[in-house]
């Protein structure tokens, strides 16, 4: 009989690609997880693994291996969501990777609503890009992610995740309020000589917002670079850069800034994925919904954008 612990150690092995990979995401050591593969080649009774240079590769009866035991622990884990469902308290833990707008925005309103009608729940949250949250999502490192999309860029397609949206959320132009009978930039074209704060390389948003300012013809000079979207508002707010922010940032309050619509009144969208197998987890469904109330509660309209 095949060890599922040890399957499961050849199937992370398969997502994360080195030994090395396995061993920090299951806090193992990577001799520890040489040894249980070793002795799961020897259960099996066919060699699993084969070396290339200072890495190691699947055998094709390695990718048979993990490609049941996929659905071994997705079988698991729908069993684990029916029997948790046919209990009459919400309990246990939820891992949630989230973006850091969400973070200031939604999950301190979610908490509360969550803290107050499930207090036998608990709900860990970790800030990650969502490219990454949803990799990990799908590795079984977290229960649910929210993540961000950005008109015309598409996200890979994880076949195991069920996507649902919660909200549409406006990009706008932000500049600095208006001083010293200095005007305040009314178009993205006005904006194009100045300094621009961003989000780092490699980030939708960040490839989306330098699109954006390139079909208004120009290039935008970044000076500032921080996914830390605070930091983008001090520093807009105290006349020293501009750039494009998301509605849901203000979670409803006034903004602090001078606030530009874009050309063709662009969108985000905010969504959540959960693996299929553990989308009718009490718990998961008991976050999703507090997210979405929370949603309610803070995308109150923006007052006033300056139209562009």
């Amino acid at each position: 009989m095949l060890d599922v612990r040890r399957l499961r150690l050849l199937r992370e092995l398969k997502i994360r690609g080195t030994l090395a990979g396995v061993a920090e995401a299951l806090a193992y050591s990577p001799s520890a997880v040489s040894q249980q593969l070793a002795l799961l080649e020897t259960e099996a009774g066919v060699p699993l693994l084969q070396k290339v240079g200072r890495r190691v590769r699947l055998t094709p009866q390695a990718e048979v291996l993990v490609e049941h035991t996929t659905h071994l622990l997705e079988r698991l884990e729908l069993a684990e969501a029916e029997m948790t469902a046919s209990l009459t308290t919400v309990s246990g833990t939820v891992r949630v990777a989230l973006f850091q707008s969400a973070a200031h925005a939604l999950i301190p309103q979610a908490l509360t609503l969550l803290a107050g009608e499930f207090p036998g729940l608990r709900v860990e949250v970790t800030e990650r890009e969502p490219e990454r949250g949803l990799f990990e999502v799908s590795a079984r490192d977290f229960d649910l992610v929210l993540a961000e999309q950005y008109p015309g860029h598409t996200r890979a397609h994880w076949p195991d995740l069920d996507r649902v949206n919660l909200s549409t959320d406006a990009l706008r132009l932000a500049v600095p309020p208006p001083r010293g009978g200095h005007a305040a930039p009314a178009s993205l074209e006005e904006a194009a000589g100045l300094p621009w704060v961003m989000e780092p390389e490699g980030t939708a948003s960040r490839h989306w917002a330098r699109q954006l300012c390139r079909s208004a013809g120009f290039e935008p000079d970044v000076r500032f670079e921080t996914a830390d979207l605070i930091a983008h508002i001090r520093l807009i707010e105290s006349g020293n850069a501009v750039g494009i922010l998301p509605d849901l940032i203000w979670a409803g309050h006034e903004p602090t800034v001078h606030l530009v619509d874009l050309p063709g009144r662009p969108n985000r969208t905010v969504f959540s994925a959960t693996r299929r197998s553990s989308a009718s987890r009490p718990g998961v469904l008991a976050v999703r919904e507090a997210l979405a109330r929370a949603v309610g509660l803070v995308a109150a309209p923006v007052a006033d954008p300056v139209s562009g």
